[in-house]
């Protein structure tokens, strides 16, 4: 009986360990700094995704991406300040983690952003 209890026990506790392994997985992924994601790395513009936030090189939020579109990122009017779909270019893109960084301050990026992806794409960086 004693024996058939420690090997209950044993049994438990590996299965315990087991899940928070695939707990904190789960955690990594979720929060980006899973494996090839973490924050430094490079993934390149092909690893830029809908919903990734876009940082400014002063540190600043410039907004939120809604999708790609031709050579230029559109960004979400949700966080605009004039509730406006704005649009930049890859050429500012320095690199991408788990978020898109730009080669841009705030103020240089607001002030040279487009309202539209062909005119974006032209302006070039």
């Amino acid at each position: 009986m004693a024996d058939d209890m420690k090997g209950k026990l044993k049994e438990t506790g590996n299965r315990i360990a087991e899940n928070v392994g695939h707990a904190a997985d789960w955690v990594k992924d979720k929060t980006g700094l899973g494996p090839g994601r973490a924050e430094g790395s490079d993934a390149g513009i092909e690893g830029i995704r809908q919903h990734m936030e876009v940082i400014c090189s002063c540190g600043t939020k410039l907004g939120v991406v809604d999708r790609v579109e031709g050579g230029a990122i559109k960004l979400t009017k949700g966080d605009s300040p004039d509730g406006q779909h704005h649009f930049i270019p890859m050429s500012w893109v320095g690199n991408v983690d788990r978020h898109v960084h730009l080669n841009k301050n705030s103020e240089e990026a607001m002030r040279e952003w487009k309202s539209d992806a062909q005119s974006c794409v032209s302006c070039g960086g």
